[in-house]
């Protein structure tokens, strides 16, 4: 059976994309699934993550494709007859260039920092997810749990009529400590951040 493409798409930079993308690729690896990155930013920030990752640990546990736009479909293709979850991380803009990334999705799902610019951009991705028919869920991470700021982000992303997570990610220091370890949260020890990627996981399972 094929794998799931998990595509993560946010216009604006910053949202936490790579984060999103990593801390999951180790999720899923430790639920026992065979997972492949597939890094379509010409930033490279999941590249850079899974070399500092591969230096560290010698077997990453997970494999790492590269592709520019017209190459998604080919690499996705390829990557989900030997992986059961592939994720993509896509570049911080929506235009033609994504179209292959949220083509190839069996998921779409779309960081939104604590701040409404951040909600603002989503609207593009969500427009272009409808419009090639794939379900597409707006995850909230870097959220101050108890501020209002967090509260009306929240309030506001439900009342786009789009799908909103019930998990968040958390704005904490282990996530970014991790990345640039090439590492996620989960192999930091137990931690709230770890509880919160585990719920998402969970969460995301089933919209799979």
């Amino acid at each position: 059976m094929a794998g799931k493409v998990i595509t993560i798409a946010q216009q604006k930079g910053g949202s936490g994309k790579t984060t999103l993308a990593v801390n999951l690729a180790v999720a899923f690896m430790q639920a026992g699934q065979r997972v492949a990155l597939l890094d379509t930013d010409p930033q490279g920030s999941l590249g850079r993550w899974f070399l500092a990752r591969r230096d560290r640990l010698g077997d990453p546990g997970m494999d790492l494709s590269t592709a520019s736009a017209w190459g998604v479909s080919y690499e996705c293709e390829k990557l989900r007859k030997i992986n059961d979850i592939v994720i993509v991380d896509t570049p911080p803009k929506v235009d033609a260039d994504l179209r292959p990334a949220l083509r190839e999705a069996d998921l779409v799902l779309i960081p939104v920092a604590s701040s409404h610019v951040d909600l603002w951009a989503t609207e593009g991705v969500l427009d272009l997810a409808s419009r090639e028919r794939k379900r597409a869920t707006i995850v909230l991470n870097r959220t101050k749990a108890g501020t209002r700021l967090g509260e009306e982000v929240a309030g506001a992303a439900a009342a786009l009529n789009a799908e909103v997570a019930v998990a968040k990610l958390g704005y904490r220091v282990v996530f970014a400590e991790t990345l640039g370890q090439g590492l996620g949260a989960l192999e930091a020890g137990k931690s709230h951040a770890g509880a919160e990627v585990l719920a998402l996981l969970a969460e995301i399972r089933g919209l799979l």
